[in-house]
């Protein structure tokens, strides 16, 4: 009974693995879905800002060159020279954002900050651009700035739609200007119905829904392939923390069936040699180690097939009216050896009524003397482990308390934890796989009621086990 804790907890080890995951995936997902995204859409975007430097320096030229010719040089210059400006400045952070070593969340927000900056600059220049063009032409078809505007917009539709506030930016000053050219126009002049004025104006309704369509269209899929490389991110970290988990699971049992085997192995090479031959008494105790341990490992074992129908879904329970009182006097009785080794006395405090509930006998029992063995294990020599029973409306509840060492604050992750321990130095004072409690959790859970502990630490603690009304 000394190694009920121990043995009993091993069945619960891939059950860590969904727990390790969920806790992984969340922080994981947290630290992506800010720095990481964030860094990658920054870098998407200046990145294919440097692809299209020369295909804007084209389309920039050309649009000034025919102002030149059929409006105004002076405004085409003035214009060309603020738009080279604003791609000067864009260039250089696009530059300054490839040399960016990253990682920092702090960071990849400034340089958003400054791309907005940045993008700003250039929308207003060319804004600024196409409204001095169409204030040239006067009252009027404005087909060329309406289509230098038309061109912009697709231009952002398609290339900025890694940065969803730049894009909305753009369009959005884009679009004010589409509906101002079309609808000054019509204030200034007033037309029937019939006028071409409207007709330009309908027009540019149709245009402003095929480009923010195409914008929607092309940050759609664009998000989608960052979701799904979150997901592969999030894979990827599933994927190794499983191995650390299979790694640590390997440990963990390695060590807790080594200390057994070595024990056998020294027993059995001690009778073999004849060395207590003559000796009998020696002889029996020695097999009597041996056979404690062999039960020890056969427990074990035990409890890993157990853990293969956990993680299956296959563990079945066999429900019946349990005494908790006589199971708890049973329990007790088994671990009266163990507590004894370690100057430990045992108090039971009986219920004043019947304390009849719905359970499987051999797992709550299993509950019970995870529990008993842990209070007697972190109780000081001397002390005592006090077991009560409370019986009520609200269900029966089972107590076990020390007065140990207690638990520290801020612990009920390592206490209900799998694979952890509160104290998990290589100096610890005591063993085990660290799974008990866990288990424990897991048995309570599958009979509808609750486990949970208060602890003062240099005090002791107090584990209760609550059983639903019957």
């Amino acid at each position: 009974m000394a190694s009920g804790s121990d043995i009993g907890s091993a069945r619960a080890a891939r059950m860590a693995l969904g727990l390790w995951l969920r806790r992984v995936g969340r922080q994981t997902l947290r630290f992506e879905g800010g720095a990481l995204r964030l860094e990658k859409q920054i870098r998407d975007y200046s990145g294919g800002g440097l692809a299209l430097f020369w295909k804007r320096q084209g389309i920039y030229a050309g649009a000034a060159f025919l102002t030149s010719c059929y409006y105004s040089w002076q405004i085409s210059v003035m214009c060309y020279l603020f738009i080279q400006f604003a791609e000067t400045f864009e260039n250089t952070l696009a530059l300054r954002i490839r040399a960016w070593k990253g990682g920092s969340l702090r960071e990849a927000r400034y340089y958003r900050n400054m791309l907005l900056v940045s993008s700003i600059l250039s929308s207003v220049t060319i804004c600024v651009f196409i409204s001095l063009v169409a204030r040239m032409e006067g009252v009027g078809n404005h087909f060329m700035p309406l289509f230098f505007l038309f061109s912009a917009g697709l231009f952002a539709a398609i290339n900025n739609h890694q940065i969803p506030q730049i894009l909305f930016l753009r369009l959005a000053m884009y679009v004010v200007i589409f509906l101002y050219i079309p609808i000054k126009d019509l204030w200034v002049v007033w037309p029937p119905l019939s006028s071409v004025l409207w007709l330009q104006l309908f027009t540019c309704l149709f245009v402003l829904y095929f480009v923010v369509e195409c914008a929607i269209i092309y940050l759609g899929l664009y998000r989608s392939g960052l979701d799904q490389l979150d997901e592969l991110r999030r894979e990827r970290d599933r994927v190794q923390a499983a191995y650390e988990v299979k790694s640590q699971f390997v440990s963990v049992v390695s060590h807790e069936l080594r200390t057994p085997l070595t024990s056998i192995n020294g027993a059995l090479g001690l009778l073999r040699t004849g060395a207590y031959a003559n000796d009998p008494e020696k002889a029996r105790t020695i097999l009597e180690v041996a056979h404690k341990n062999s039960m020890r490992l056969s427990a074990l074992i035990n409890d890993l097939l157990d853990l293969q129908k956990l993680e299956a879904g296959q563990m079945s329970y066999a429900f019946e009216q349990v005494d908790l009182a006589g199971l708890i006097g049973d329990s007790l009785e088994g671990i009266a050896g163990f507590a004894e080794t370690y100057g430990v006395t045992l108090h039971f405090t009986p219920p004043k009524a019947e304390a009849l509930v719905s359970a499987d006998h051999a797992r709550i029992q299993q509950v019970m003397d995870n529990l008993l063995s842990n209070a007697v294990k972190f109780s000081h020599r001397g002390g005592r482990v006090d077991v009560s029973v409370d019986t009520g409306l609200g269900g029966v509840a089972v107590h076990v308390r020390d007065y140990g060492t207690g638990i520290p604050e801020g612990s009920r992750e390592k206490v209900f934890g799998k694979f952890t321990q509160v104290d998990s130095s290589d100096r610890r004072a005591h063993g085990g796989t660290g799974l008990g409690l866990a288990i424990a959790q897991e048995i309570m859970q599958a009979h509808g009621g609750s486990i949970d502990y208060a602890s003062r630490p240099g005090e002791g603690t107090t584990f209760t086990i609550q059983f639903p009304p019957s």
